[in-house]
């Protein structure tokens, strides 16, 4: 089994790639490969809503120039994902939110590649703004009908230089508990999914204009 994790920092060995090692380390402990895809420093631009991942049915997002398109088949042939970002304004940073909204809205509209993997998120903050961040995190791990690992307190690790966040003990433990019930999760995931897993439905999409 594997588990790829999205690096969001512009920073590749910030504390957000600490707090992702930490939940990596106990995944290898448990003999589940772990690999970090540092998408943070690219040049990603938005959806343009063009809906071409949808017409063509390729898995891929028409534009072709960045890194999405190779981390979408990434993201497709793991068996875990997770989603970790710094905090910008008490939110997603901007290039994460574009690599996201594209990544997610691909995999969506081509027959749900992310359905019922295993995913989680992190997030690692200097003060404040972590919930927030982790929250909006949380929205495209649960629309994409993946199961959600969690840990024995809000994924969120603290500190400002580069490896501080390993001085926050309560949110290295977080790290360490995420890690493994992870792999408890991709575990149990293997052993029922042939067996027991609930057959994919169609989408209905609504709006509310009378």
């Amino acid at each position: 089994m594997k588990v790829v994790a999205i690096n969001g920092s512009p920073h590749k060995k910030g504390n957000t790639y600490h707090a992702l090692m930490e939940v990596g380390k106990q995944l290898q402990t448990e003999g589940i490969e772990f690999e970090v895809i540092h998408i943070g420093n690219q040049a990603i631009r938005g959806c343009l809503a063009c809906g071409g991942c949808a017409r063509n049915k390729d898995e891929r997002c028409t534009i072709a120039t960045d890194i999405v398109n190779d981390a979408i088949q990434q993201m497709k042939a793991a068996d875990g994902i997770i989603l970790g970002s710094p905090v910008y304004y008490a939110g997603i940073p901007g290039t994460m939110k574009s690599f996201l909204d594209r990544a997610f809205y691909v995999s969506g509209s081509n027959g749900n590649l992310l359905r019922h993997k295993v995913g989680a998120a992190v997030v690692a903050v200097r003060r404040t703004g972590g919930s927030a961040t982790f929250d909006s995190l949380n929205h495209y791990l649960s629309y994409s009908e993946m199961i959600l690992a969690t840990s024995n307190y809000w994924n969120i690790i603290h500190g400002r230089t580069a490896g501080e966040v390993l001085q926050d003990a309560e949110g290295v433990q977080i790290m360490q508990v995420l890690g493994r019930n992870m792999a408890w999760l991709l575990q149990m995931r293997k052993q029922a999914k042939d067996s027991i897993e609930p057959q994919r439905v169609d989408k209905v999409f609504t709006h509310f204009v009378r």
